[in-house]
């Protein structure tokens, strides 16, 4: 295995340019945590608004499904003639693929809220906003968190779509080693340290879920 590494990675090369991996690392991770924490901010609310309108949940849900089902390079074409090649056309098209994750799995958590729970908090006295953000919404973080995981690596992934717009982020790498006659090192490198970028992302955030829930993990572990 090493040998195969050593040769599709010219390891001098890599020696020679960390600060411009770091500096691409770098690029990748705020792009990626800028579409997401946008995402959310636009989810929540919708999500909140389909679970106690029901009757807007199917418009909602039509509409994101639509901007999830367009390929990302269509997309990025559409927006191109009014934003340019730009970081703001890629961060419009990483936000737009998170909405459907985000929302899904907000509504689906805000409904597993047992209805004791929430009856026994109005009979304490909580007003509908109290009974969201006290209530709702922290019994529903297990739920709204494996959505962030699912949205933080998917956009992960399309950030190195990206680079044919901004030539941003680890994409970077992959495009321009495909532009050098297949030079293997910059592809392989880029794609490697998306996966593992992937990887920790999930990590972080499943350590993040059981920080924040962690009556979830014992609920499970009786479950078994």
């Amino acid at each position: 295995m090493s040998m195969l590494a050593d040769a599709l990675i010219d390891w001098g090369w890599v020696g020679d340019h960390l600060s411009d991996i770091r500096f691409r690392l770098v690029q990748h991770i705020e792009l990626t945590v800028l579409a997401v924490g946008i995402g959310l901010a636009i989810s929540l609310p919708l999500a909140v608004l389909s679970y106690r309108r029901r009757r807007f949940y199917g418009p909602i849900t039509a509409v994101t499904g639509i901007l999830y089902t367009i390929p990302s390079l269509a997309l990025f074409a559409l927006l191109v003639p009014y934003t340019g090649l730009t970081s703001t056309t890629a961060e419009i098209g990483l936000v737009s693929y998170t909405l459907l994750i985000l929302i899904r799995n907000i509504v689906v958590g805000l409904r597993g809220v047992p209805e004791d729970v929430k009856e026994a908090a109005r009979g304490m006295g909580y007003t509908p906003s109290q009974l969201l953000w006290r209530v709702e919404l922290p019994l529903a973080m297990p739920a709204i968190v494996a959505g962030l995981r699912i949205a933080t690596v998917t956009t992960v992934g399309l950030v190195t779509v990206t680079s044919v717009l901004t030539e941003g982020g680890l994409g970077y790498f992959i495009l321009n080693g495909f532009r050098r006659s297949f030079f293997s090192t910059m592809i392989f490198l880029g794609a490697g340290l998306s996966v593992m970028l992937a990887i920790t992302a999930d990590g972080v955030l499943l350590l993040v879920q059981r920080w924040l829930a962690p009556w979830a993990r014992a609920r499970q572990a009786r479950s078994e």
